[in-house]
């Protein structure tokens, strides 16, 4: 296989894959930026419930 025609490979494959815009359809931006928030705010809680002045 010579590195021509790999390269054609390779822009056929990406030229297929650009129908749908390149988002999955499960992922929900707001979910997904939801998650992360609440998943912060957790990690927050625990980091200042040990770091408590005693």
């Amino acid at each position: 296989m010579s590195l021509h025609s790999a390269a054609a490979q390779l822009v056929t494959l990406a030229a297929e894959g650009e129908e749908h815009g390149g988002n999955h359809d499960s992922l929900n931006p707001l979910l997904t930026g939801g998650g992360a928030f609440i998943i912060l705010m957790l990690l927050l809680w625990v980091t200042t419930r040990f770091n408590r002045d005693r």
